[in-house]
């Protein structure tokens, strides 16, 4: 192993995206010669794996891109930071105080995370499956998000857990996580982000059965209002045989209510 260092310029020759964070101006990067997917170049720096990897480094911009990971190019980054400076007028606020100077952009960069699966498809994470002769329940449990809540546009964040009866194909673990993930990066309720990761497992796995349940604590009911904190949000969806037969459905409610 060769411990390298690199010095990464603040300011790439191309336009940085905005709704990206800029990447810090030296990494210490730990490189092994003999790793085929990581090529040492003649000043130290790593090049990156090939694209489409896991593990893609953009050329361009020198920083960490997961092809997997949604984006939503269509935030109008400017419209957002024009409209919380009209915010903090409105409450009293001045915005060229210097503690609220950059929260306009820091305020349109996070919405462009939080609402990064806005316009994208879910669905193409389950699109690559695996024959396999295995017709019980698979579980992933405990699958972490944060989403926002369309009625005050204040955060939940909770655990989902997906279950589904294979008909002759597999997916990915990981992949269960990453619908989740996305579908949580929009503004919704919980009942519809529920449903909608439990029709994406029915539909794209041909699954016979599919139950999700979402568990999550809504800061629109914590922080203000009621005021309510510790208070917990259900939800579930049942597809398949697990809507239909009593049995498959205490069988997979006891595996997700099980003590680790």
């Amino acid at each position: 192993m060769v411990k390298r260092e690199s010095n990464i310029p603040a300011s790439p020759p191309h336009p940085w995206p905005e709704h990206l964070p800029r990447p810090l101006e030296t990494y210490n990067l730990e490189v092994d010669v003999h790793d085929s997917s990581t090529e040492c170049s003649t000043n130290g720096s790593a090049s990156p794996a090939p694209a489409g990897s896991e593990s893609d480094m953009s050329a361009e911009h020198g920083f960490f891109v997961d092809p997997n990971e949604a984006h939503n190019e269509r935030v109008d980054l400017k419209a957002i930071e024009s409209a919380v400076r009209v915010i903090l007028k409105a409450v009293g606020e001045d915005p060229n105080r210097e503690g609220l100077l950059e929260t306009p952009a820091r305020v349109a960069r996070m919405y462009a995370e939080m609402f990064a699966g806005l316009k994208s498809d879910p669905g193409r994470h389950l699109a690559k499956v695996f024959t396999e002769d295995y017709d019980e329940i698979v579980l992933v449990r405990d699958i972490s998000f944060c989403s926002m809540c369309e009625h005050h546009l204040l955060p939940f964040t909770g655990k989902a857990h997906i279950a589904y009866l294979p008909s002759g194909k597999v997916v990915g673990l990981s992949k269960l996580a990453r619908v989740v993930e996305e579908v949580a990066r929009r503004p919704q309720v919980q009942e519809r982000l529920t449903q909608t990761v439990a029709n994406l497992v029915e539909e794209k796995l041909s699954a016979r059965g599919v139950a999700v349940v979402v568990e999550s604590t809504h800061s629109c009911m914590t922080m203000r209002g009621v005021r309510k904190p510790g208070s917990l949000c259900l939800t579930s969806a049942m597809r398949g045989a697990f809507r239909d037969d009593p049995k498959s459905r205490a069988e997979v409610l006891g595996l997700i209510n099980r003590e680790s």
